[in-house]
């Protein structure tokens, strides 16, 4: 066989595999998510490989979880070990990782006396939590919650409210009452909207959802003082920002992004497990730990000792490895790259999670299109507007082959 039909038939018998395991996944699985882009087998580091035997280089890390790449040692060792010593336990009992990865999170988000965490299993159940606080915090005398124009926030029914596009609302109509979605960036808008009918203030200090968006200079700070003035709680969602994704523990602790505003209550999840489900609702200070009280919110998972192992090596691998960083040099030097690069007209966000701008006329989705088909992971967040939102562990050579290639993916 010569050469060029040796290459003819893998291509031939990589296809029908993809066509087999499309297939099989239409037949059992559900339709919400379409069609997969790829059949992943095996990752490594910041690298994966599809059933072909295809190598990618991923720059998205499962939409901001892959925080230490693709089973890292310490992250498999702390699971490993734990899922051969004790499982799951329910909400009856606890157990060393849950108490450990609780106190690591106190650590270093530098929390006061009285403030506690509890453990669910995603973003979007960290947030039905806090939205449930709210409710607690406003009574009958303060029904509304206020999100922000850009938010996501997640797809379960609060946390689904709270969640700016409309397309993901319309559907399930009439929705949670109660939430007043207000213009982004809008000061005024904002300080009309916060008065003594206000139970809480939802809002992501970066918004990821519509390209990596920072708020204007001074809009926390705004936030921070309408709702203190009007006896309102501020809610942080760091489910994607979180975890050391911008090179600091927490967005919100960065100045230039949390202007040092104190919130009521954080949200975490995403990077937290590195790859485990976990989420994570935090209060901060005793007053706000007492919005509810037992008996008043549950879950059967939340807390999984093997979730907060696999947390617990999470934090303790990014402060012993020193990500935190490595994330703001590295990110700081992609973005300089970045910019030097026809056809992006701005970089947003910091640290590894960064937003591309495209110029006029060049389409995301087909930039992520021929991006997977060169081997590189990227994601087409909104209309133009590209998302970067790699293993934390990735290096500057690991970047090359990308930076390379881009200015030919941007052009076709």
């Amino acid at each position: 066989m010569s050469d060029q039909t040796g290459t003819q038939a893998s291509a031939g018998q990589a296809s029908d595999q993809a066509q087999t395991w499309r297939d099989d996944f239409s037949r059992v699985l559900s339709p919400v998510f379409g069609s997969p882009q790829l059949d992943l087998v095996r990752g490594a580091g910041v690298h994966a490989w599809d059933a072909s035997g295809k190598e990618y280089l991923d720059l998205l890390a499962g939409i901001a979880v892959n925080a230490l790449g693709h089973c890292h040692p310490a992250w498999v060792k702390a699971i490993t070990e734990q899922a051969s010593t004790l499982g799951h336990i329910s909400n009856f009992f606890t157990s060393p990782p849950q108490i450990a990865l609780a106190e690591k999170l106190h650590e270093v988000l530098d929390l006061p006396s009285g403030s506690a965490v509890f453990f669910s299993n995603s973003g979007t159940e960290a947030n039905e939590a806090a939205f449930k606080m709210a409710r607690r915090a406003g009574g009958g005398s303060r029904p509304i919650i206020i999100a922000i124009e850009g938010a996501f926030h997640g797809r379960t029914m609060g946390s689904l409210a709270l969640t700016a596009k409309a397309a993901y609302r319309e559907p399930f109509a009439p929705g949670v009452p109660g939430v007043v979605h207000i213009p982004y960036g809008d000061v005024e808008a904002l300080a009309a909207a916060v008065n003594d009918t206000t139970a809480a203030v939802f809002i992501e200090p970066i918004q990821g959802e519509v390209g990596v968006r920072q708020h204007p200079a001074g809009y926390l700070t705004k936030v921070r003082e309408l709702t203190r003035e009007a006896g309102a709680l501020l809610v942080l969602d760091e489910v994607q920002s979180g975890v050391a994704r911008t090179g600091s523990w927490f967005a919100y602790q960065d100045p230039d992004i949390g202007e040092g505003v104190v919130p009521d209550i954080i949200t975490s999840a995403k990077g937290l497990g590195g790859g485990m489900p976990i989420g994570a609702t935090i209060t901060v200070g005793d007053a706000n730990t007492k919005l509810l009280e037992a008996g008043q919110h549950g879950t059967t998972f939340g807390g999984n000792p093997i979730a907060c192992a696999a947390g617990l090596a999470v934090l303790e691998t990014i402060e012993t490895d020193n990500l935190l960083a490595h994330t703001r040099e590295t990110g700081a030097w992609l973005r300089e790259q970045l910019l030097t690069i026809d056809g992006i007209e701005k970089v947003t966000g910091t640290g590894l999670l960064l937003g591309l701008e495209l110029a006029a006329g060049l389409d995301e989705k087909a930039i992520a299109a021929r991006a997977l088909e060169a081997g590189f992971i990227i994601n087409p967040v909104a209309p133009g507007r590209l998302r970067l939102a790699p293993p934390l562990i990735i290096t500057k050579d690991d970047l090359a082959p990308f930076l390379t290639a881009l200015p030919g993916l941007l052009h076709g």
